[in-house]
């Protein structure tokens, strides 16, 4: 059986009165952190997500988190 890849985004936790942010990638590929969820750069699934969060610096404490379909 294969498994469905679920849209997701990169977050950085939050910390202290820092609220959490998420990963947009400019054109250019540099990365911005936006307090807006829509606006982050959407992967196609938690494994990219996953990977792309894994290549930034530990101390960003960076993560995937899935995004919620909102077609249905």
């Amino acid at each position: 059986m294969l498994a469905t890849a679920h849209p997701a985004v990169v977050a950085k936790a939050a910390i202290g009165a820092i609220p959490e942010h998420y990963l947009q990638l400019t054109p250019a590929g540099a990365p911005v952190w936006v307090a807006d969820p829509q606006a982050a750069t959407p992967f196609a699934s938690m494994r990219e997500a996953t990977r792309m969060a894994m290549r930034l610096p530990a101390s960003l404490r960076a993560f995937s988190l899935p995004t919620e379909d909102t077609a249905h």
